[in-house]
């Protein structure tokens, strides 16, 4: 984890990004990185060089706010990358107590996604763990073997590529989307965990997670190659739950008349069944309230 710099860690990521012909500067000579040089992001920025190296090894931590919108600008940063540059330059919260905070899902919320029948809906803690679900999110995501985890989902399950068929992208947005989530919250350690963990077990994680992209999970179109029902393609909305921070409500639905959506009544007709929206696992809960 990049814990003890991150708004260094975070330039230098970005600036390795960036095409050094993109920057509208002269390019000449042999050039030992892959993007534009300090100097130059300097220059693109309005600032000294040496203010610049000192933000990028951690010497300066508090850019002003005209500063950030030139870094940003000069980074090609918009948009939720813009927002995590801001973020990083200013002073965490103290997030121990948010930590231990239980990330059990409201009564109300399960109550109310049991009686979407023809929906599926599932709900996402911090690092992409599924929460809770209704039966139709359950069949969605059901026969993996981490179906509980979409994170672990796509890098770790052995049929992710053909549940997915659209895979490198959806790898993308979930490491893009586990960046945002996490914000500034570097030593949260489970967090730690789930990125060491996955670092090891999958270079194309590892890849992934360095090159520091941030997108918050909002609305798509999703293709799923479903092993009972076939090929399925669902836009989703992702909702934030605001009786619990953290926590995001993702509803599916398929277009209608289309053969996604007979896909669904099927799959519904096959898990109707099935047992109440599952709750929060007993272990994600704080030691106080278990």
């Amino acid at each position: 984890m990049d814990s003890a710099n991150p708004l260094g860690e975070y330039l230098r990521a970005r600036r390795a990004l960036i095409k050094p012909e993109d920057t509208g500067l002269p390019v000449s000579g042999r050039r030992r990185v892959t993007g534009p040089r300090r100097e130059e992001v300097a220059i693109l920025a309005g600032v000294s060089t040496d203010y610049y190296v000192r933000l990028e090894q951690g010497r300066e931590r508090s850019p002003s706010a005209q500063v950030v919108e030139a870094l940003a600008r000069a980074l090609h940063l918009s948009g939720d990358a813009a927002d995590h540059l801001h973020r990083l330059t200013r002073p965490a919260p103290d997030r121990g107590r948010a930590r231990t905070r239980s990330e059990r899902v409201s009564p109300v919320l399960l109550r109310m996604m049991a009686g979407w029948h023809r929906t599926p809906a599932v709900v996402l803690g911090r690092r992409l763990t599924v929460l809770a679900d209704n039966s139709l999110g359950r069949a969605l995501f059901a026969g993996h073997t981490h179906s509980g985890d979409l994170l672990r989902l796509v890098f770790l399950d052995p049929d992710a590529r053909a549940f997915y068929p659209d895979w490198e992208r959806v790898a993308s947005d979930a490491v893009a989307g586990l960046r945002s989530a996490s914000g500034t919250d570097h030593d949260d350690p489970q967090l730690v965990r789930t990125v060491g963990e996955l670092s090891l077990k999958s270079p194309e994680f590892g890849r992934l997670w360095a090159r520091h992209d941030i997108r918050r999970k909002t609305r798509e179109t999703k293709r799923f190659r479903h092993p009972l029902v076939g090929e399925l393609t669902l836009d989703y909305e992702s909702l934030t739950v605001n009786s619990a921070p953290g926590q995001q409500l993702v509803v599916y639905q398929a277009a209608p008349g289309s053969s996604s959506e007979q896909a669904l009544i099927l799959l519904g007709s096959l898990t109707a069944d099935a047992p109440a929206p599952r709750p929060t696992p007993p272990e994600t809960a704080s030691p106080g309230e278990r």
